[in-house]
């Protein structure tokens, strides 16, 4: 992508429209006190929700800026840009991809300069495997498109013999929510909510639902939540929460998965909720956060997406870019003790979108 040539402004919708939606949508009172917008400090499950309610689910603006001095900072230099290597005698590169978030032009840009996909779009990598780490829909102008992307890669990859896979992102269980419950409250924990209203105030595009249709809906009820390739375990989200779904990788996934088959409103809002907590492994505890879930699922490194490198590193004081300059990204941020990688680059802040090379070379 050029970085800096989109804003967030092109995922919101009028003022007007969100307030008749959400008109019976309640936020936690502390978010109340200076509108549904309002910085404040999300609850770090690294040390227990605190005083945060229960139900509590982060909007598009109510990320904190973290200070640089919160973070071990391991500098990576991207790798140029070259055509993917073919191995006749095993798997050929591994590439991961961070959150997309409706941003096509930029990620079919990203995936070229990989050399990934062709002028055209077509699967160019042979036996290269790809990884996209969630969170295809929602304040960038094309999330459907997105999808239809990553899906008919996934066939043309395989037919290479290569692969392109992808695990659930909180978007994806917020975009199902709004499609199968709607305006159906749910036990938030903290008053009234719905997952229509929460996925409005989470950048949710009207055009994305009116082209939604039930294979979009049945390929996302099936996304992994995690997985481990060559020693780097994949999930979408900074948080411990998925110790609570099971004690290996195949368990967290039917666990998942049965939840969503169930089709109980509460359920999948818990599940929305817990998967949307952050920034687990950032200060003191962070790489204590991480070595849990690698003594649990294997590898000796968390690649993650969710919360935008930007944040983490204190660089922008809202998702707005309020100071007219994009965030400078250039490429993954390597923290907690090297332990973790973050690979959401902050695309929709004006940032990089990321489609890099694993393992790191650092």
């Amino acid at each position: 992508m050029v970085e800096g040539s989109m804003t967030q402004g092109a995922g919101q919708g009028p003022e007007t429209e969100r307030t008749a939606t959400l008109r019976d949508f309640r936020v936690p009172a502390y978010v109340h006190e200076t509108g549904p917008y309002a910085h404040s400090t999300p609850p770090d499950d690294a040390g227990g929700l605190g005083d945060a309610p229960e139900g509590y689910t982060p909007t598009q603006r109510d990320l904190p800026v973290i200070h640089r001095g919160d973070t071990l900072q391991v500098p990576v230099d991207p790798a140029p840009a070259a055509p993917a290597p073919q191995s006749a005698d095993g798997p050929g590169p591994l590439y991961v991809v961070g959150d997309v978030h409706g941003y096509l032009d930029e990620l079919v840009a990203a995936l070229q300069e990989r050399s990934l996909i062709d002028a055209a779009g077509q699967w160019c990598a042979g036996t290269a495997r790809l990884w996209f780490l969630g969170d295809f829909t929602d304040r960038g102008p094309d999330g459907i498109g997105v999808i239809d992307l990553v899906m008919r890669l996934s066939a043309e990859a395989a037919a290479a013999g290569g692969y392109c896979k992808a695990l659930m992102g909180n978007h994806e269980l917020l975009l199902l929510g709004a499609k199968r419950f709607g305006d159906t409250p749910v036990n938030s924990g903290a008053g009234t909510a719905t997952f229509q209203a929460a996925w409005l105030l989470n950048g949710g595009q009207k055009s994305d639902m009116d082209r939604l249709q039930d294979h979009h809906l049945q390929w996302m009820a099936r996304l992994d939540a995690l997985t481990e390739v060559e020693d780097h375990l994949l999930v979408h989200s900074d948080t411990t929460a998925y110790l609570d779904y099971g004690s290996s990788i195949e368990e967290v996934n039917d666990t998942v998965r049965e939840a969503l088959t169930r089709n109980d409103a509460d359920e999948v809002w818990d599940l929305f909720r817990k998967f949307t907590r952050r920034f687990s492994f950032r200060d003191e505890g962070g790489p204590d956060a991480v070595r849990s879930l690698l003594d649990t699922y294997g590898g000796t490194r968390i690649v993650h997406g969710h919360s935008p490198i930007p944040y983490l590193l204190g660089e922008v004081g809202s998702e707005d870019g309020e100071d007219g300059s994009g965030p400078v990204v250039a490429g993954p941020h390597v923290y907690a003790d090297g332990l973790a990688i973050a690979m959401d680059g902050g695309v929709t802040m004006a940032g990089k979108l990321l489609v890099q090379q694993l393992p790191l070379d650092i």
